[in-house]
C-alpha cells in the first residue's frame, strides 16, 4: 500500500521567500534553520542534565589532588598555577627562541640607524666646488672674474623650503627614537642572555659590591671552576 502511495506524484512543498518589504526586519528563519537551532538547544539541554545528575550523585568524601592545589576566590574557581607546566629543557628552548627574535629585531634597528645616519651625513656635508683658474694678463683675469660671478649668480640657491626643513627635523627625531630603541633592545638581550646562562648547570654565586673590579648597577655572577673531562 505504501509503495502505491509513494508512486503517486506529489507537489513539492516550497517555502515562500521573505518579501522585499520585510527584509528590514532581519533574516526570515526557514524550517531547516529551525531544525539546526532545535538540535543545538536539545544538545545543550542534555549536557546540562548530565552535569546536574553527576553533581547530585557526587561523593562528598571523594579525594582529589585538585582540592589542595586549587583555590576558590570570591566564589570563582581558580585552576592551579602553570608555572611548573614546562620542563627545564622546554623553558630553555623557549628562551633561546625569544633571544633569537630580540637579536633579529636589534640587527634590523641597527641597519636602519646606520642608513639614517648616512643620509643625514650627506645632507650636512655638502661638497664645496672650488676651481682655480690661471690667467696670463690682467685682461684675461678680469674676464675670468666676470664669468665666475655670472655663474655664481645662476647657481645661487635660495633659502631652504620649510617642507625640506620639516622633513630633516623629522628624520633627526626618527633617528633619536631608533637609537633609543636600539639601547632598549640591547639591554633586553643582555638580560635574557644572563637569565639563560643562570639556568645552566654549575655552581655559581652573586658577587658582593666589594668583590666587583668594575662597579656596575647590574648583578655580577661568578661560576665555580670545574674540571672538564
Amino acid at each position: 500500500m505504501s509503495s502505491i502511495r509513494n508512486a503517486i506524484p506529489k507537489r513539492t512543498y516550497k517555502e515562500r521567500s521573505q518579501p522585499a518589504s520585510r527584509k528590514k526586519f532581519g533574516f526570515l528563519e526557514k524550517h531547516k534553520d529551525y531544525v539546526i537551532r532545535a538540535r543545538e538547544y536539545h544538545k545543550k539541554e542534555e549536557t546540562l542534565r548530565k552535569l546536574k545528575e553527576k553533581a547530585a550523585n557526587r561523593n562528598p568524601d571523594e579525594f582529589n589532588f585538585g582540592m589542595i592545589r586549587t583555590k576558590t576566590i570570591n566564589g570563582v574557581h581558580r585552576p592551579e598555577s602553570e608555572a611548573n607546566k614546562y620542563t627545564p629543557e622546554e623553558l630553555s628552548l623557549m628562551k633561546t627562541q625569544d633571544i633569537g627574535y630580540v637579536l633579529q629585531k636589534l640587527q634590523i634597528e641597527k641597519k636602519k640607524v646606520e642608513k639614517l645616519r648616512a643620509m643625514l651625513h650627506n645632507l650636512d656635508d655638502q661638497p664645496s666646488n672650488r676651481h682655480i683658474y690661471f690667467a696670463e694678463d690682467r685682461e684675461e683675469a678680469k674676464e675670468l672674474l666676470s664669468k665666475s660671478s655670472q655663474k655664481k649668480e645662476l647657481n645661487t640657491l635660495g633659502p631652504i623650503p620649510e617642507e625640506i626643513k620639516s622633513m630633516v627635523n623629522a628624520s633627526y627625531k626618527e633617528l633619536e627614537a631608533r637609537m633609543k630603541r636600539v639601547e632598549d633592545l640591547e639591554r633586553v638581550h643582555a638580560e635574557m642572555t644572563l637569565q639563560k646562562e643562570l639556568q645552566k648547570k654549575g655552581r655559581k654565586r652573586k658577587l658582593r659590591e666589594d668583590e666587583i673590579v668594575c662597579p656596575t648597577s647590574k648583578p655580577v655572577y661568578k661560576w665555580r671552576a670545574e674540571r672538564k673531562r
